[in-house]
């Protein structure tokens, strides 16, 4: 077996945990589980397609998060989860987002500044096609150039650890979040482009938060919670 090989298995295995954290997040953040369930591994394992023991290593991974709780000699039950704690998710994004677009308007280069640009008119189409997922990719990807450019690694390593804890699905209540977004990213490149990191940092901030709100709306609607959660 070749490194690359090797190397290739290690991180399918490392991968599959993430799969079952991902998948769980989502049974969670839905309803479709609610705080107090227990969660049986074998119908996730047959969901999400791997045995038992990625299962349990994807349910600590959401132990650590404050998703789940580990009952000894019964399993995995799901924790509470409130509407601010949703909140809290949108609060802690915004907050590192800031400060990485305040820190990119510094150093952003004239390429990246045309990739932004680009990424704005690809995903103004993707919107015009109707196309959520073409739009909702584009949006990851403005953010992500965004914090590229900041050129702070670890600072955006920490904001993708945060990411992950809304679920793909949801996160179409950032970016399809259309009408704000459609008037924040060009405001956010022009911030970048005129080097006002002040500015930047509070369009980038703005941005963020104005999904929390809908997003708790909308899992209120689902009955997630009771009034005032």
């Amino acid at each position: 077996m070749t490194v690359e090989s090797r190397s290739g298995v290690g991180a399918h295995r490392r991968q599959l945990p993430e799969d079952v954290a991902a998948y769980v997040r989502e049974m969670i953040i839905s309803g479709e589980v609610r705080p107090g369930d227990f969660l049986r591994t074998a119908p996730i394992a047959k969901a999400v397609g791997v045995s038992n023991t990625p299962v349990r290593e994807g349910l600590l991974i959401l132990s650590g998060e404050g998703f789940v709780e580990l009952v000894p000699r019964r399993g995995f039950v799901v924790s509470e989860f409130s509407s601010q704690d949703v909140r809290d998710l949108f609060w802690a994004q915004a907050v590192l987002a800031a400060e990485l677009a305040r820190r990119a308007a510094a150093g952003v280069t004239a390429e990246q500044l045309d990739h932004l640009r680009t990424l704005y008119e690809r995903h103004t189409a993707a919107l015009a096609d109707g196309d959520d997922e073409a739009t909702v990719r584009l949006g990851h990807e403005f953010h992500r150039s965004v914090n590229l450019a900041a050129g702070s690694r670890r600072l955006a390593a920490m904001l993708a650890s945060i990411v992950r804890q809304l679920p793909n699905r949801f996160y179409n209540d950032i970016e399809g979040h259309t009408d704000d977004t459609m008037e924040a990213h060009p405001k956010i490149i022009a911030a970048l482009a005129d080097r006002d990191g002040d500015r930047a940092a509070d369009l980038m901030r703005a941005h963020i938060m104005s999904g929390a709100d809908e997003l708790v709306a909308n899992l209120a609607k689902r009955g997630l919670w009771q009034d005032g959660e």
